[in-house]
């Protein structure tokens, strides 16, 4: 119970400070920091295994951070630099209008900005079973399906509110959370995904889609968005000058990825990281061509590094020092004592399940993390489903679709900082218009849920 009062004190500071315009960075340090320093003064869990401990708990908390940012720098921080130098490099050479204008005329068929809202939105969940990152998608998409959505008449913050929702559910059998879920629950991630997890995910995709389609109506009317169609004169003017060969470098990493998963080609394994070079390199053949003057090409590739160097300061950092602060909300115990309060409570399935989805979702908000929060829970599961004598799956199934929902809605999540930071918006702006359609998503969870329980 301490570490929960601790755990609460030390996150209203946090949001406090937030709430006030502080750093984010800074704000989650401080918060990690208090809560890593106030577990080890309580002595209220080690911080670190004996055998990667640094035989001194007060050194042990900054050897936590350290090796996050080791295993973030070299894993999923390279891939988001990566992604965001690709994406600098295609807006100098004007991929991002050639893409436009290729599909300006099929575009302007669809009457309705807000159709076409819908439309993008149903084509993330297809790609997310390819690519089952949600920064790494959310990045992928901001170089692809954004621009035209901006220069199709939809305000850059609804755009935002679809691509943020791309992996609002973690499906598909690539997905780290399901594989996860799958092994806890001992089946087949495949089986578990197509026999257990699409019935109740379909009708969720089909009601946040249709919610997308009102809500963002909504906040663009009550905002006074009105669309300046000169942008679109613009773009194309521009366009001109950009031969329309370049509107295939944008999906060029999107083609390298989904040929090369293993869905596709089991064979040959493609990191993000490496698809993002390669596709860089061929731009860079491609502008070589056209302009036909090596030195300028040469030197137009730093542009690639000063992206990836951007992304660091404005998305890396935010998801090392988020992580941080997770492992202080882990440490000091406060998670473990709410799973305990909810099973000594003595609920039902139906009560179970509700309140352990609850406390997924809003642990997943408050690190920003879905893969931090349900990692942490589904050990636990087996434990909890022996308790109310039900099978493991159906009590992991509904938390770990939830968990990912929590995470849709916090700004600090990394894939709605990072692509935040490439419209240049405040991550609160997305998450405010992510907010409704994701209250609809868990409410069809758990319907959905109960459907199959009680028929």
């Amino acid at each position: 119970m301490t570490g929960l009062i601790i755990a609460a004190l030390v996150t209203a500071l946090v949001v406090y400070l937030l709430a006030r315009g502080y750093k984010p960075q800074p704000v989650l340090l401080l918060g990690g920091l208090l809560l890593l320093l106030l577990t080890a003064s309580l002595d209220l869990n080690p911080l670190l295994p004996e055998n990667k401990s640094t035989q001194f708990k007060y050194f042990d908390i900054f050897q936590i951070f350290t090796n996050i940012m080791s295993s973030r720098l070299a894993g999923l921080g390279l891939t988001l630099m990566a992604i965001a130098g690709f994406s600098r490099y295609m807006e100098h050479v004007g991929a991002s209008r050639a893409l436009f204008a290729i599909f300006e005329r099929p575009l302007k068929a669809i009457k309705s900005p807000y159709l076409l809202l819908v439309i993008s939105f149903l084509v993330t969940q297809i790609l997310v079973i390819f690519i089952p990152s949600h920064a790494g998608l959310g990045m992928l998409l901001m170089v692809t399906m954004y621009p035209i959505l901006i220069r199709s008449g939809i305000s850059p913050l609804s755009a935002l509110a679809v691509i943020g929702c791309c992996q609002f559910i973690d499906h598909g059998p690539g997905s780290g959370n399901v594989i996860m879920a799958a092994k806890t629950a001992d089946i087949e991630p495949a089986v578990y995904f197509v026999q257990y997890q699409l019935p109740i995910t379909i009708p969720i995709i089909i009601a946040v889609a249709i919610t997308h389609f009102f809500i963002q109506r909504w906040w663009d009317k009550r905002e006074g968005f009105v669309f300046d169609p000169t942008t679109i004169d613009v773009v194309k003017e521009e366009g001109n000058k950009i031969p329309l060969s370049y509107a295939l470098l944008p999906v060029i990493p999107l083609i390298l990825i989904i040929g090369f998963s293993p869905l596709l080609h089991p064979y040959i394994k493609l990191e993000v990281t490496t698809a993002m070079i390669i596709s860089t390199v061929i731009a860079l053949l491609f502008e070589y061509v056209r302009l036909r003057d090596a030195k300028a090409v040469m030197n137009s590739f730093m542009l690639f590094f000063e992206g990836m160097g951007k992304q660091f300061v404005l998305v890396v950092s935010l998801i090392v020092s988020g992580e941080f602060f997770a492992n202080g909300l882990l440490k000091s115990g406060a998670v473990d004592t709410l799973i305990s309060s909810a099973q000594d409570a003595g609920f039902g399935i139906a009560a179970m399940i509700i309140v352990m989805s609850a406390i997924l979702a809003l642990a997943a908000f408050l690190m920003g993390s879905g893969n931090a929060a349900f990692f942490s829970f589904a050990a636990l599961t087996p434990k909890i489903a022996t308790f109310l004598k039900v099978d493991v799956i159906t009590l992991i199934l509904p938390m770990q679709i939830m968990t990912s929902f929590g995470r849709t809605v916090s700004p600090i999540t990394a894939a709605i900082v990072a692509i935040a930071g490439i419209a240049n918006v405040s991550p609160f702006q997305i998450v405010k218009r992510t907010a409704i359609p994701m209250a609809v998503a868990a409410i069809v969870n758990l319907a959905m849920t109960f459907w199959f329980l009680y028929s």
